[in-house]
């Protein structure tokens, strides 16, 4: 069993930037691939990006290339999603997720049935 726990939500203007972590209670957290996933009100979880397990490969959604950041420290069984020049719709609850796949079938998203979730955090960007 995998609990996972983000944190660093929050308000922020657009253009701004915030840092969500993730940590995982997982012995073996090296054994997981690690995403982040988005839900947005009204809308369907969204794939946002992952990292594959020793953190070689990522993987993003064409909405977020080139302003988030995924990373991770098996050290500290923690994965980080740091969100730069963020814009309103990227408000949306984001969710941790680990799975025993490949990063890259994380990011399907025709499987968005992963092993473990978080609870999620509450990102709000101000227009």
């Amino acid at each position: 069993q995998v609990q996972l726990v983000e944190s660093g939500g929050g308000l922020v203007q657009a253009g701004g930037s915030l840092r969500l972590t993730c940590a995982a209670s997982a012995r073996t957290f090296g054994n997981y691939a690690m995403g982040w996933f988005r839900q947005a009100p009204g809308k369907e979880r969204d794939f946002v990006t992952t990292i594959s397990r020793y953190g070689r490969a990522t993987y993003y959604a064409d909405s977020v290339k080139g302003r988030f950041t995924i990373s991770r420290d098996n050290a500290k069984n923690t994965v980080y999603l740091q969100m730069n020049n963020l814009k309103p719709e990227d408000t949306a609850v984001y969710y941790c997720a680990a799975d025993h796949r490949t990063a890259q079938a994380m990011a399907d998203p025709n499987y968005n049935d992963m092993d473990y979730w978080g609870k999620g955090t509450l990102v709000t960007v101000s227009s």
